[in-house]
């Protein structure tokens, strides 16, 4: 293997410039002016994987941005199949004045590339190229059979890659999964993510009088709106951070011994959480450690309020409408359907006298829980140990990636969540950035991974 890790040594410069190709690509799916140049990303990526030599590259169309597929099964039968999965669509960049530099002009500052993508997913893909293409070159062949399937739609919540597995299972048939798409824990502490929580995103509509009303002529007689839905969001949780939708805590599979004791060893610190975030105290569920709460516990949060007159100076205005959106997080086992409808039933359940509610349920996803003992589990805690020279952890994550549902269900593969960014890179955000120690050890960690896989006594 020190050959392979020679190479990929080697080149580091030249993989470094041709990830900047990759960035400078604005492949923003939300964004309708820009299909062109995701499917150029498309394309840059296809023409990529042709040129490190794989002899199988499809772009396949859908019906919205289309996905990428390749394929190499020359290592044989005798050898486990690897599918990984990411995704070379990017983020909006709003708001752009944030950015110091231009999100789709890369930059190098401090040993970190900025760039919209660069952690998410861009960057973390790319190192896997750079790995089997290292792989091929310095042993004329891969060690294990592999597939990818690169998509263009992730942003936006996979709209299309739900059919496109169901009916290709056939070609995508594999003995695990690979994501990168996910963080690890801290700076040289590489971590294995084996839970990732769902969500339940829903809306609530308040509506009142027939008209915006004077709050001097009808304040007292007539229900406000915003008032009512005040309320209504104040009774979802009592003062120790416990949920009070009922039924809403009876699926939550609780975290055993085994997986405390692992979340504890990560060496989370409470004050660092509170100076990156810029609060004087932390809130959360009693009984649990922050650690716990950020991914093995479900969570109710309001993610936003309109309503009424919110301009400079003053308007004594009782409104006509009020609305919210809410999200919950949820944990294994319990099923986003579920506790979409425990929301509304509740919901309406304490709505004050004098409005109409509405809750609408806007999206979701089910929670997942990795299995870990797995050869291909196996295979990344070794890797990953030997390349950061630390013990790879256990962790869960607080967000949800609904293709690892997806592959479970549909490809009866288990997935490895092996991802080499990390939380404060300001994925989703302006000055998105991508540590270039950590591009350079995810591949060598990439390409320990794929040959332990394929040689476990190795």
């Amino acid at each position: 293997m020190q050959n392979v890790l020679d190479l990929l040594r080697q080149g580091r410069n030249s993989a470094v410039d041709t990830l900047l190709e990759l960035l400078s690509i604005p492949s923003v799916s939300t964004d309708p002016d820009a299909t062109d140049d995701v499917r150029r990303c498309a394309q840059w990526v296809a023409d990529r994987l042709t040129s490190i030599g794989m002899p199988q590259v499809r772009i396949i169309d859908t019906a919205g941005h289309p996905i990428v597929y390749a394929e190499d099964l020359s290592a044989g039968p005798d050898r486990p199949t690897v599918l990984f999965y990411g995704h070379y669509d990017v983020q909006p960049v709003d708001p752009l004045n944030l950015w110091t530099t231009p999100p789709f002009s890369p930059e190098i500052r401090n040993n970190k590339v900025y760039a919209r993508g660069a952690t998410d997913d861009k960057g973390q893909v790319f190192l896997h190229l750079v790995a089997l293409d290292a792989l091929r070159r310095a042993n004329g062949s891969l060690p294990v059979n592999i597939k990818l399937l690169i998509e263009g739609e992730e942003e936006i919540g996979s709209p299309n890659l739900a059919p496109f597995v169901s009916k290709h299972a056939d070609m995508l048939a594999c003995d695990c999964v690979v994501v990168s798409d996910t963080s690890m824990f801290a700076p040289g502490q590489p971590s294995i993510v084996y839970g990732l929580r769902g969500l339940a995103y829903l809306q609530i509509d308040v509506t009142g009088p027939n008209r915006d009303l004077h709050s001097g002529s009808y304040g007292g007689a007539v229900q406000n709106p915003i008032n009512a839905l005040a309320s209504i969001i104040a009774s979802l949780k009592d003062e120790h951070g416990r949920i009070r939708i009922p039924g809403f805590y009876d699926d939550v599979l609780e975290l055993t011994v085994e997986e405390r004791d692992d979340l504890a060893a990560l060496g989370h610190s409470d004050e660092r959480l509170k100076s990156d975030v810029d609060v004087a105290d932390l809130f959360g569920e009693a009984g649990y450690t922050s650690i716990e709460r950020l991914g093995a516990r479900p969570t109710l949060d309001c993610n936003g309020i309109l309503g009424g007159f919110t301009g400079e100076g003053a308007k004594t205005v009782l409104p006509s409408k009020a609305m919210a959106k809410v999200s919950m997080r949820l944990v294994p086992h319990q099923r986003t359907a579920d506790i979409s409808a425990k929301f509304i039933d509740y919901v309406k359940s304490v709505a004050p006298p004098g409005v109409t509610v509405t809750v609408t349920d806007l999206h979701g996803a089910d929670p997942v829980l990795v299995p870990r003992d797995t050869p291909a589990i196996h295979a990344a805690v070794k890797a990953l140990g030997e390349t950061y020279n630390a013990a790879c952890r256990f962790t869960r994550e607080g967000g949800s990636i609904p293709v690892v549902l997806l592959f479970d269900t549909v490809l009866n593969a288990p997935t490895v969540l092996m991802g080499f960014g990390l939380n404060n890179e300001n994925a989703h955000s302006p000055d998105e950035h991508f540590d270039l120690d950590n591009f350079h050890l995810g591949a060598e960690a990439a390409v320990r991974f794929y040959t332990y896989l394929a040689a476990p006594t190795a």
